[in-house]
């Protein structure tokens, strides 16, 4: 899809956490009036294949767009250091407060290099999210706009265009330990469903 975004258009750094969040997202902002351009620096994400596989879905929305991404260093010893000491912490806890203030950190610097003024993220679009935090943790960054991309139906949208453009839509949010929770809660629930049989071989490592 060609979109046409007149030159006189503010122009916007989108911290991208993967396709499918982006595809709302960038619609919004372009109906809005803002130039983006996208943003792939997620240092959280494990393993590094599946950094690599989010990114490939990323620049797949950004061409539909016809819109730049650009792809950050991926460091995720420097973003294990960030959140030491709350690896077991539970989600939507200090854990993900400290890697929203990591990804926005390196999202703000990265549009200071680049000279844009303004910066977001599509960290708001997830209902898993409370759009709260991520405001109160973006808002200590010169530039960060509070744009909450759930309002406005942004998640159901976010799942119809992702469908639409037949986008690999990951389960879980992106760290080794989320990983480990969806795991856990993928077995636990399937263990609910057959608990009545007796031929169930659901183990957890």
């Amino acid at each position: 899809m060609m979109t046409l975004i007149p030159d006189v258009a503010p122009g916007i750094l989108l911290h991208a956490c993967c396709g499918p969040c982006s595809t709302a997202a960038l619609e919004r902002l372009v109906m809005d009036g803002w130039r983006p351009t996208v943003w792939f620096g997620n240092s959280n994400i494990y393993p590094l294949s599946e950094a690599d596989k989010r990114y490939r879905e990323l620049c797949r929305v950004a061409e539909f767009y016809n819109l730049p991404v650009i792809r950050g260093e991926w460091n995720h010893a420097a973003w294990r250091q960030a959140i030491a000491g709350h690896e077991d912490a539970p989600e939507h806890g200090e854990r993900c407060s400290l890697c929203f203030a990591y990804n926005l950190r390196e999202t703000w610097k990265k549009a200071s290099e680049l000279g844009f003024s303004r910066f977001t993220t599509t960290l708001t679009v997830s209902r898993f999210k409370k759009s709260a935090t991520i405001f109160s943790v973006g808002e200590q960054f010169e530039g960060f706009e509070k744009i909450d991309f759930k309002k406005k139906d942004g998640f159901a949208r976010s799942v119809t265009l992702s469908k639409e453009l037949g986008l690999y839509r990951q389960d879980y949010c992106g760290c080794e330990f989320s990983l480990r929770d969806s795991i856990i809660n993928r077995a636990t629930s399937s263990c609910a469903r057959c608990s009545e049989r007796t031929d169930c071989a659901t183990f957890i490592d």
